[in-house]
């Protein structure tokens, strides 16, 4: 590493173990963590370390694998506004809805990969609370270091193809870098640029753990600067929704709101 120049270091280590809703999961990552070898030879978390694990991870420790004949029911019950729909041609159906968590994704986050016929995983009830809870148990665990933890989630993006990995928990992160009343290298105020940091740590990691592989859980060296000693408001703040969504209506329903004179949500 070159002194004065900023560097991100990723590790996503081996040896987490199948996770099920009687593993304790402090106890289970804090030998991982603490064992965790960098490409420095340094070995151990230090303060200012992310940490970064799949949510799926914290939904099976959380007893959230249920029984689900019908996928689709176990999206209804996880939805609380429908924002998209198609008919796909093979008579499948794609839905793209805001859930009980406030996140907008395709199928409320429902997962049914990787789980026996019949079951689905759905999100963690509260992520933010879980990133807080997992940050403490760690906490206790490594001598006092409290590192940052992000729970993420892979999701599509409008107008972009593929999936890219999101926070939907975080703890003792600045979620958001509010770059407004700053200027830019010409010397230009910034007048709308908020960086949606905690994502964008969350896609870094996942280049490495990624949704296949046996590896969940990653390790984000080099954003000490947005780690905090306390647990922040977690990543709901990152959901638009309400006023800020301009997006919250179909083409359809937002002429027929301007028609009949209503004002939009």
């Amino acid at each position: 590493m070159n002194d004065g120049v900023p560097a991100l270091q990723v590790v996503a280590p081996d040896g987490v173990p199948a996770i099920t809703s009687s593993t304790n999961l402090p106890a289970v990552l804090t030998p991982i963590l603490a064992n965790l070898t960098w490409p420095d030879g340094s070995v151990g978390i230090t303060q200012g370390d992310v940490v970064v694990l799949a949510s799926k991870v914290v939904s099976k420790a959380e007893g959230r694998l249920i029984k689900a004949p019908d996928r689709e029911a176990a999206i209804d019950a996880e939805t609380v506004r429908l924002v998209a729909s198609r008919e796909n041609a093979d008579g499948s159906r794609l839905r793209i809805v805001q859930n009980r968590q406030g996140i907008v994704m395709a199928a409320a986050g429902v997962d049914s990969s990787n789980t026996h016929p019949g079951t689905v995983l759905l999100l963690p009830e509260d992520p933010d609370a879980s990133a807080r809870a997992l940050r403490r148990g760690l906490a206790a665990r490594l001598g006092g270091v409290r590192p940052g933890v992000i729970l993420s989630d892979s999701a599509g993006r409008p107008w972009r193809d593929g999936v890219a990995d999101l926070a939907i928990g975080a703890a003792g992160i600045a979620v958001l870098d509010d770059a407004r009343g700053r200027t830019d290298d010409a010397g230009r105020p910034l007048e709308v640029t908020v960086v949606a940091v905690a994502d964008e740590i969350a896609a870094a990691a996942d280049l490495l753990k990624g949704p296949t592989g046996g590896r969940p859980l990653a390790v984000v060296r080099g954003m000490g600067r947005v780690v905090t000693h306390e647990d922040g408001p977690g990543a709901r703040v990152l959901n638009r929704t309400g006023a800020q969504d301009m997006f919250a209506l179909g083409t359809r329903e937002a002429w027929e709101r301007g028609r009949a004179g209503d004002p939009l949500p």
